[in-house]
């Protein structure tokens, strides 16, 4: 018997009696994700999220991890606001607060987001490179509305456009990220990755070249709701996460890993 979860936000289980048909579930399951340890499921429930013996689910994390963060300024709480009231997918307070300590530790003062929605890991990025001393974050998207929205909310937090003057300023591009990253000529100290999930395999060498070495790589969405590791998601942007994955985790010109935060971030460094 395995524990299978709905989906990795949904604690309710669904008990799948492997290599029968169940009524709970109307997919036949041969093996539990291929368990080393043979029919000892129970300790491997975690692969969808759900822990039986701590008796938590991995959903029940992401509020708790939220609260941890220190307060917001209200332009960022307004923006997590119009996020849930419109289900626009940001990367939320415990991860980009996350990344703005990754920003912080490398001393980014660099930073070019491939995919930026309306600019709320922008701002994060922003203040570590304010922090750091000051630079230029690269806010890229392919939406002339998300870049007119994210230029309100990141003025109003004190970050102008680019050609300001200002300590830390802001570049605004409307176009396809991953084809804006490789016509600069510019190197970066951090390179922020949540672009279409097909185009995940694509970003490694044009990434790799723009990166100063000791520079990190940061990717969002490596878990996918738990389908990377769910035999039976085979679609094309599961299948690209996980090709990208495996390509970052046996490249040796990096030193990666995948932290479980949120939806799952892999954050690498350039040797």
């Amino acid at each position: 018997m395995w524990i299978r979860p709905r989906g990795l936000w949904d604690s309710s289980p669904v008990i799948v009696n492997v290599g029968q048909d169940s009524r709970q579930n109307p997919h036949r399951i041969q093996a539990a994700v291929n368990s080393p340890r043979g029919s000892d499921t129970a300790h491997y429930g975690v692969a969808k999220g759900h822990n039986p013996r701590m008796g938590f689910a991995y959903s029940d994390l992401r509020p708790y991890l939220d609260s941890l963060v220190p307060p917001r300024h209200p332009e960022l709480v307004e923006m997590e606001r119009y996020a849930a009231e419109t289900n626009f997918p940001i990367l939320g307070p415990a991860s980009c607060h996350f990344c703005y300590l990754l920003a912080r530790l490398a001393g980014a003062r660099r930073v070019f987001e491939l995919g930026s929605g309306y600019g709320y890991s922008t701002a994060w990025f922003a203040r570590a490179v304010d922090e750091n001393g000051g630079g230029l974050v690269h806010h890229v998207v392919w939406d002339e509305d998300l870049s007119d929205r994210a230029r309100g909310h990141l003025g109003r937090l004190g970050y102008p456009p680019h050609g300001s003057g200002a300590r830390t300023e802001i570049a605004y591009t409307v176009a396809e990220a991953l084809g804006a990253l490789r016509s600069t000529e510019e190197t970066f100290d951090l390179i922020f990755n949540d672009i279409d999930k097909e185009a995940y395999p694509d970003t490694v060498e044009t990434v790799h070249s723009r990166l100063r070495p000791g520079g990190l790589f940061i990717t969002d969405n490596v878990v996918w709701s738990g389908k990377v590791i769910d035999p039976i998601q085979n679609d094309s942007s599961t299948e690209a996460i996980r090709r990208f994955t495996t390509m970052m985790s046996t490249d040796d010109r990096w030193v990666s890993s995948v932290v479980p935060i949120r939806d799952g971030l892999l954050v690498a460094q350039r040797r």
